[in-house]
This record gives C-alpha cells, structure tokens and sequence, in this order.
C-alpha cells in the first residue's frame, strides 16, 4: 500500500470510529507495561510508541513518571483523540509528550530511543520494500543495547485486520524478518479479547539491538 492510502485508510478508521469501536482496543496494556519494566528502563528513559494511535500506553507511561515518551502514528485524527484524553485527566504532565505523524516507512528519527514499542504495527507491513524500510528506521532509532517490544498477530491470529492483510509471525520468524542486528531475548504469547469478545492471539517478542 502506498503511503498516501495508508495515512487514508488510518485517518478514515479513527475518524469515523470511537475508542473502543476497533478491534485492537485495550483498556490496560498490561502485556506492554510488563515487558517495557523487565527492559531494565528508568524515568528518564526514552520510549517511543509506534503506530500508537489513540492507545492507552502513552497514559499508563505518563502516570508512572516517565519524562520522555513519543507517539508516532500516521493518523493525525488518532494523536489528537489519545492528546485530548490525557490531557483532560493529566492535565499539564500531558504536554511531556511528543506527538508525531508520520508513516514509519518514511519517518526520519531525530534520535535514539531505549525502547521502541510496537502492538500491531509492523505486521500491516506486508510488502517487503515497507518491511525493510521500516527495520532500516528502526536500526537508526534504537539505541545499541537498547530493546524493541514489536507485538505481532501470531501465526494461528487473524489474516486481516480493520480490511487490510496481515503478515503473521512466531518469534524466531520475526527475528529472521528483523536480521542479524536484533537478538531474540524474550517472547511470550497473548490472548487479546477485543470489545466485541472475539478472541485474537498475539505474539510479543523483545529485541536487543546488537549492532
């Protein structure tokens, strides 16, 4: 999918749907607070959310005190629903936040995070010109030694997601995606129930960036 329809397709779901209207809604994101905690992180480490669109991550990190948290999403609809909803009960900690939209393919990183998060991003990224452009972004924006929690449909999970194709992977299948740069140090599957009740598993798995 070209990036203009991409940000289309995106900018249309959030700006015709309410929070808890998609399939990939969570009201805690445990599995991703768990998994950024076991990652060693302090406060002052930098956390990037991709493709994080309205999602409740950025609210959990904010409340615990982290000071440098970033929001990439293609949709700008999406940032300004999940900007509006913390600042209303969070109030003036919200404006720690750095809110970016960009498509991740193309997206330049001005810096380098400590950890890079993805629930649901990289599988919609079933070309393999899109795949290698994102993991050239991804070796650029991630600190060496610093980890990456990339949560992906897993292999028995749904082939399509909100009308479009899916790539599903295990853990050992993404780390062959990702090359020799990434090193495999945990992985654990997920059960997400969406609000509709439907079942969808989810394969998390952690990275170190190596080299």
């Amino acid at each position: 999918m070209e990036d203009a329809s991409r940000q289309a397709h995106w900018e249309n779901v959030y700006a015709t749907k309410g929070e808890n209207e998609v399939s990939w809604f969570q009201q805690s994101p445990a599995p991703s607070l768990e998994l950024i905690e076991q990652a060693g992180v302090t406060h002052t480490s930098a956390i990037i959310d991709i493709g994080g669109g309205a999602s409740r991550l950025v609210d959990h990190l904010v409340e615990q005190g982290f000071e440098d948290v970033t929001v990439l999403d293609l949709s700008a609809a999406a940032l300004t629903a999940a900007r509006s909803r913390l600042a209303s009960h969070l109030g003036a900690s919200a404006e720690r936040v750095r809110w970016i939209v960009a498509d991740v393919t193309t997206w330049e990183p001005l810096k380098r995070y400590d950890i890079w998060h993805d629930r649901a991003a990289f599988h919609f990224l079933v070309d393999a010109n899109d795949r290698a452009a994102y993991i050239a972004r991804l070796e650029r924006g991630l600190r060496i030694g610093r980890h990456a929690i990339i949560a992906t449909f897993a292999p028995e999970g749904p082939e399509k997601c909100s009308g479009l194709p899916v790539a599903r992977y295990d853990s050992a299948s993404l780390g062959q995606t990702l090359g020799p740069a990434f090193k495999l140090v945990h992985t654990r599957r997920h059960e997400h129930v969406t609000p509709w009740g439907s079942r969808q598993m989810f394969q998390f798995s952690v990275f170190r960036h190596e080299s």
